[in-house]
């Protein structure tokens, strides 16, 4: 894979804040040149070889986990998984003594994902090695954020200026929101949420969003909907009345795409509860990015992969 571009100047991905919007469009279009290798008939490059890509999921996760590891093996990295169940984790160990046992073994990325915020960000500044964060509790999940904002940009051709997006669901306890809230909104997106007061978080006011309250009225005219995952838990704590009652005012349907723009788009990160939070006519319909996200996810986080592998190449670069 050609990249001319200088190199790169994070030693982790943390967040999306640390990215300007040089740095994402590159990212983005080290992503689309990616995508491409994923439809040869042997989707395997040598760019990666010898390096070790250790995967640390403190979390369930089926995309985000399965992503990162095909996409290095892609790459021809080795992958390693470690998982809380059946780690010394279980027996008390602290992160700091799980990541430094780690780091021992040499990898050149670990991959995290973990249940408290900031927990990346502890581990990138106690390793030498580079840290990604695959999602840190309620605080931030910059790679998906990023394969969204690549498959809108597959559709929208790169113009994100005054586009508009709706963002549905649980805002206030969604890492996926806040790291998509800022990234598009520092590329010129207008945003909108929805969610039943319960579900926003506190200070939403502040945040670069325009709130409703009602989904038809958040619909209407919409370029493109993202609907969240509904966490039931959310309920058992006394944050949702009934699911039913949920379901009939923030359910996705047919009847609130059409009030959006012609042509516009359906996102969620996955997994689905079809029939609380969008319809099966939504999510199966032509409308839908859902796989798309999903392609989308190999290619960014292949992109991300090479860019810190090539910076710890160059002893010059800039932490």
């Amino acid at each position: 894979m050609n990249d001319t571009h200088s190199a790169w100047p994070h030693k982790d991905l943390l967040d999306v804040t640390q990215l300007n919007g040089e740095q994402t469009r590159r990212i983005l279009d080290l992503a689309n040149g990616f995508r491409e290798i994923n439809t040869r008939p042997v989707k395997k490059v040598p760019t990666l070889k010898g390096k070790t890509v250790m995967l640390f999921f403190a979390e369930n996760s089926t995309r985000t986990k399965t992503s990162f590891d095909v996409a290095a093996k892609r790459l021809s990295a080795d992958t390693f998984s470690l998982a809380t169940a059946g780690s010394s984790i279980n027996k008390g160990e602290s992160l700091k003594d799980t990541g430094l046992t780690l780091e021992a073994m040499n990898p050149d990325i670990i991959v995290i994902r973990h249940q408290a915020s900031g927990a990346a960000r502890y581990l990138a500044e106690k390793l030498k090695c580079s840290i990604i964060n695959a999602g840190d509790g309620w605080h931030a999940h910059p790679t998906q954020a990023l394969l969204d904002c690549f498959t809108l940009d597959q559709f929208w051709r790169g113009d994100f200026k005054n586009r508009e997006l709706l963002i549905l669901g649980d805002i206030a306890h969604s890492r996926v929101a806040r790291s998509n809230i800022h990234l598009l909104h520092s590329l010129g997106v207008k945003l909108r949420v929805c969610a039943p007061r319960t579900l926003l978080p506190a200070g939403i006011d502040d945040w670069p969003v325009e709130v409703y309250p009602d989904l038809e009225q958040a619909a209407d005219g919409a370029d493109a909907i993202m609907a969240l995952r509904l966490q039931l838990e959310r309920q058992q704590a006394g944050l949702l009345p009934d699911l039913g009652e949920y379901a009939k005012r923030y359910c996705l349907s047919e009847r609130h795409l059409k009030l959006a723009k012609p042509g516009a788009k359906v996102l969620h990160p996955g997994p689905m509860n079809r029939g609380l939070e969008i319809s099966d006519e939504i999510a199966d319909g032509a409308a839908s990015l859902v796989l798309d996200q999903v392609a989308a996810g190999v290619s960014v986080r292949m992109a991300i992969l090479y860019l810190l592998a090539g910076r710890n190449e160059d002893k010059n670069a800039v932490a």
